[in-house]
């Protein structure tokens, strides 16, 4: 749905500003160019923004925020504007300042395995600017291709091999920030551990709340010696789910595992065509073993034993670069090839213990045939990060509504047995109504504290992550917002 703009603002003089900073080619303000920024990779809603910057500079967005603070003007960062939860949505009367231009790769320093980076620069690239001296990096979500290191930060993003080598947040070592003021300050540093509070990491998954990040110091890794991907297809998810475990039991750490129902297995057959994924298969599991030539043989032999204890029908292996990338191939192209089986599809992003996976797919069945829509799941299994497909086509009405209240039955039952709400998606605007559901009151202000604190007008992605009674006055959610009276909200 389109959100149309309520509050009137003389812009001109405003626009003057903007442009004496930036020049007439940095503001965008037509109509039909705006279109393009109303949503990001959550296009269930959408919202015009007033204005559209292009800043190329660290200098240069710290200028265009002054001039937001100085009208009290809200505005949000926008990388690529491939995010999942609805960061990136301008909210009424506001101004997208887009980074997409800051593709600048700083500096290369090998010798102490990092890299400075400007926040438009993408995922991919990172690992193609090092990988010829034998290294990467690690964090890689499936739109890696695509999506940018400055809403990597800002949502904190996974991917693949965030069950090794975790997260974004864990390959941050220092950022440049223009704070909602817009000031330039440096947080963390150069080395892995700095002394003092972790305003790094409080920085990094705060979904542009706290300011914009316009340098990123990243750690890369050496490449492995040995990397082999196994293949197992399984008759029943549980007994997938089951080898998940038992793997971890093991002591055995892949650098990922990921996790493919029958449905998104011949979703990426029609379209991607791998040829190696099983059609018939109830679900597939995929395992990457990384390290030592001699730990890979060894690891290689236990986790495929291990999948044949629980019943794997056949187990394929690959330890060539071109065949370990088709194996990827199908996975990686999961989402996109969920578009073709539906109209539109809904996805979520919570996260559960390992070991209630069958029991969650069991109950994500139950609410597919409750409400009528179908489910794909595709995960990443190792570190139990659901990423639940909800099937529907928009232009029925009344289904946007209803996949959103399974999207939000299946993040209560992740909270329920002990999981999160978020892997790497991001609360953003989708989800910021069950936030009560996994937090106190106390814990909900405590974040707000520190929100207030990088940003005292509330002016830097406002309306996102905390609920609010204008945006989650829902029936099923008015009992939750009681507990809010008193606490100043952005």
């Amino acid at each position: 749905m389109l959100i149309e703009d309520k509050k009137q603002r003389n812009w001109q003089p405003i626009i003057k500003q903007f442009e004496a900073v930036l020049g007439k080619n940095g503001v965008i303000q037509r109509r039909e160019e705006l279109i393009t920024y109303e949503c990001d990779g959550l296009t269930s809603y959408r919202q015009r923004p007033a204005l559209v910057l292009l800043p190329r500079t660290t200098e240069k967005v710290a200028e265009v925020v002054k001039i937001c603070n100085q009208h009290s003007i809200p505005f949000i960062a926008r990388g690529s504007g491939t995010g999942l939860s609805g960061g990136a949505l301008p909210t009424e009367d506001s101004i997208l300042i887009v980074t997409s231009l800051m593709r600048q790769i700083l500096n290369v320093d090998l010798d102490n395995q990092r890299i400075v980076v400007q926040p438009g620069v993408i995922n991919s690239w990172v690992t193609q600017t090092v990988s010829g001296a034998g290294f990467y990096y690690a964090p890689d979500p499936s739109s890696q291709i695509i999506c940018s290191i400055g809403g990597n930060v800002a949502e904190n993003s996974g991917g693949v091999h965030c069950l090794k080598y975790g997260v974004t947040t864990n390959h941050v070592l220092g950022l440049k920030i223009v704070t909602p003021e817009g000031e330039i300050i440096n947080l963390g540093g150069q080395i892995p551990e700095m002394p003092g509070y972790d305003l790094t990491g409080i920085f990094v998954g705060s979904e542009g709340t706290l300011g914009i990040a316009t340098e990123i110091t990243l750690r890369i890794l050496k490449s492995a010696e040995s990397i082999c991907v196994l293949l197992a297809d399984f008759t029943s998810v549980e007994a997938a789910g089951a080898s998940v475990s038992d793997i971890i039991s093991a002591g055995i750490i892949p650098g990922g595992m990921e996790m493919m129902d029958n449905i998104s297995i011949n979703a990426v057959e029609d379209v991607v065509a791998t040829n190696c994924y099983p059609r018939d298969a109830t679900a597939i599991l995929l395992v990457e073993i990384d390290g030592l030539e001699v730990e890979v043989a060894e690891n290689k032999q236990r986790v495929a034993d291990i999948c044949k204890k629980n019943g794997a029908r056949n187990i394929t292996t690959a330890s060539d670069p071109e065949t370990r990338l088709k194996l990827w191939k199908g996975r990686k192209a999961a989402f996109a090839a969920a578009g073709h089986l539906s109209p539109d599809y809904y996805v979520q992003d919570g996260v559960i213990p390992r070991t209630q996976l069958p029991y969650v797919l069991q109950e994500i069945e139950a609410l597919s045939q409750k409400y009528g829509y179908q489910i794909a799941n595709v995960f990443h299994a190792g570190d139990g990060n659901l990423h639940p497909l909800i099937l529907f086509d928009n232009s029925v009405h009344g289904a946007l509504e209803k996949v959103e209240e399974v999207g939000g039955e299946i993040l209560k039952l992740c909270v329920k047995v002990g999981g999160s709400i978020s892997g790497e998606h991001g609360i953003g605007a989708d989800k910021k109504c069950y936030m009560p559901d996994m937090f106190s009151a106390a814990d909900l202000e405590t974040m707000q504290w520190i929100r207030q604190v990088f940003n005292p007008q509330g002016l830097a992605n406002p309306e996102k992550m905390f609920p609010t009674p204008r945006t989650c006055g829902e029936a099923a959610n008015a009992k939750n917002m009681k507990q809010f009276e008193g606490v100043e909200k952005f």
